[in-house]
């Protein structure tokens, strides 16, 4: 199925969707792998909510028939992900990729060379696509309370091809 998407900036009156959004990903790929300390879907909607507020100047959004499906957000000032989320219903249609894809091209056009974000390592679906987008495994990283209470997670990244030069009008 091939979708007509729309890659573009996130506006304020989205916020609540966008995190409505992450929530529902975060529940569905993210919330098995989870220990019980880290999984309170109270908390979590409120940090995803407040991540989109706080972020909303680096986030894109993909639409697909004037409707948000998906969202990512880069960290202010580095070239990291924080967030990549697409409403579960439209994954795998290429919906993230696409928005992996544009988020990469701005962070070329502003010179950086390589692009770092951070996954659970028990999250195979995630690691694969990453994988299959160009990422390469760069570290391990246990967070948690030693022996008890711990996840893992997998840093990845991905080397970029940085626009040296000017960017003149088109005219």
């Amino acid at each position: 199925m091939s979708l007509n998407t729309i890659i573009r900036k996130a506006i304020p009156a989205e916020i609540e969707t966008l995190a409505d959004i992450a929530f529902v990903a975060w529940e569905r790929d993210l919330l098995p792998f989870l220990n019980e300390a880290m999984a309170s879907r109270t908390a979590e909607k409120a940090r995803l909510e407040a991540a989109v507020r706080e972020g909303l100047d680096r986030v894109i959004v993909a639409e697909v028939n004037g409707v948000c499906v998906g969202w990512c957000q880069r960290m202010r000032g580095r070239a990291y992900i924080p967030f990549l989320f697409v409403t579960p219903l439209l994954q795998n249609q290429g919906v993230g990729s696409a928005l992996l894809r544009r988020m990469e091209s701005l962070l070329e056009l502003e010179g950086h060379e390589r692009i770092q974000l951070d996954t659970l390592a028990d999250n195979v679906r995630a690691v694969n696509f990453y994988q299959h987008q160009g990422y390469q495994i760069l570290a391990l990283k246990t967070e948690g309370q030693p022996g008890r209470d711990t996840q893992t997670s997998v840093r990845l990244e991905k080397r970029l091809s940085p626009w040296h030069g000017p960017i003149d009008d088109i005219g």
